[in-house]
């Protein structure tokens, strides 16, 4: 298959020609020269390309992500470092239940006011002693 033109690749991936400039600045992704003024990629570059979109939805940094390829440009991925974004996630997703939870029952709860309501006032502080930890990095 012949190398990809800029434009081609942003096509097919939906990224803007400065994002792919981006990336191979960073070292992320590297042409293969220029047909004119126009960038020439390999087309295993949209493989790679799809593993830095996959890694950027997970959370992973863009230094992160240069990891995760070998020397040769091949995936290498530290599954130690999966693990670890996936508990990360995982305490993430639940965190967020929580505010979900929070949302609904303020939604509907059935009391004159909020703040006349015991469950409300409970998630009021709740949330006041997760802002003291974010802030203090240490229990409210």
């Amino acid at each position: 298959m012949t190398d990809l033109d800029i434009a081609e690749v942003s096509r097919r991936t939906g990224l803007p020609a400065s994002t792919l400039r981006y990336y191979e600045e960073r070292g992320l992704i590297a042409s293969t020269g220029r047909r004119g003024l126009r960038r020439q990629y390999d087309p295993g570059v949209l493989q790679r390309l799809a593993l830095i979109g996959l890694g950027r939805a997970a959370g992973f940094s863009l230094d992160e992500i240069a990891r995760t390829f070998a020397a040769d440009g091949q995936p290498d991925i530290d599954r130690g470092m999966l693990a670890a974004k996936a508990d990360e996630l995982e305490a993430k997703i639940k965190e967020l239940g929580v505010l979900r939870d929070s949302l609904r029952h303020a939604a509907a709860c059935p009391a004159p006011s909020h703040m006349e309501c015991p469950t409300f006032r409970r998630i009021l502080r709740a949330a006041g002693a997760g802002e003291s930890r974010t802030r203090t990095g240490r229990p409210g």
